[in-house]
């Protein structure tokens, strides 16, 4: 029973990772598995059997939900593209207390910050966030991935830093490679392949495997080796890191909406659908808002734990 419930978790985690704006770090915490996902993560090797035990239901979870969810996603896109912009939209906005609250927390403990330097964060990070979107152009929107050496090795190490995001509450990974022009191309590529399976067409197989793997292989690079490290940004510059996270959270809408707007002409859109798109921005921007109030109960729960 235990590892169905597990199973359940995951699958809501992985839903939470395709959605650019909803953060999977958040709902893990919120589900009560984060500290058990990231202390897994870190002994992997230390103790392999007890590790495998906790991450294997979740990781069946999590593919679950990525590869259903995939589909469902890319309809909304195709179909409703200016509210399911609105609805990643307000999903990230009620995301931004969790992270003023998580900045406060940093700089009352930090012993070493400068609001300078906090600010000059946000605004970088801010300028990044919007402008890779617009540097990125056409190049990657809406277009497949087509594989090749370059586009392994780019790939890979997109999985990097997607995966380093993703284990950060509060921030989407999703969100990371829509902003970094990748988001649509690997949601393609999921679909592809998903549907050659079906097909058993191992040619389309193996092409998309091609894209696939190497950004598979760098997520899980992403999560052993740098939970570390951004455990160690947390510990030692908290605000500082929290401060670059929230520039990013910012931003994010005006990459979404130019990336949505590339790949799904919203010229269109009716008076209805701009109703009905503002009616989902704020349920989106309150089911965010309720999901970091269940981290802050989980938080509180470990705290007196």
């Amino acid at each position: 029973m235990k590892f169905l419930i597990n199973v359940i978790k995951g699958i809501f985690v992985g839903i939470a990772n395709v959605i650019p704006g909803v953060s999977g770090g958040t709902m893990a915490v919120s589900f009560g598995i984060y500290d058990k996902i990231l202390s897994s993560v870190s002994n992997l090797f230390k103790d392999f059997k007890n590790s495998v035990k906790t991450l294997l239901p979740v990781a069946i979870g999590m593919i679950v939900g990525v590869v259903g969810f995939t589909f469902i996603i890319g309809w909304l896109l195709e179909n409703q593209p200016f509210a399911t912009s609105l609805a990643f939209t307000g999903l990230i906005l009620g995301g931004l207390p969790m992270i003023i609250k998580s900045l406060k927390t940093g700089w009352a403990k930090d012993t070493k910050k400068s609001l300078f330097i906090n600010i000059v964060l946000f605004i970088l990070f801010a300028a990044i966030a919007a402008g890779m979107a617009f540097l990125n152009g056409d190049a990657e929107s809406g277009v497949l991935l087509v594989a090749s050496i370059p586009m392994m090795i780019k790939v890979f190490f997109i999985g990097i830093i997607a995966a380093a995001t993703m284990v950060i509450p509060g921030v989407s990974g999703s969100l990371v490679l829509m902003v970094l022009g990748y988001y649509f191309g690997i949601l393609s590529a999921v679909k592809t392949f998903i549907t050659a399976l079906k097909d058993f067409d191992i040619k389309i197989m193996f092409d998309q495997a091609l894209i696939l793997a190497p950004f598979a292989i760098g997520c899980l690079v992403g999560v052993f080796f740098l939970s570390k490290l951004i455990e160690w940004l947390f510990n030692h510059f908290a605000s500082a890191t929290y401060s670059g996270i929230l520039g990013l959270i910012v931003a994010s809408p005006v990459a979404i909406f130019y990336k949505v707007q590339q790949e799904y002409d919203m010229t269109d859109t009716t008076l209805v659908q701009i109703i009905a798109g503002i009616v989902i921005f704020i349920i989106c921007t309150a089911l965010t808002i309720f999901m970091g109030t269940l981290e802050n109960e989980a938080e509180d729960v470990i705290e007196e734990k």
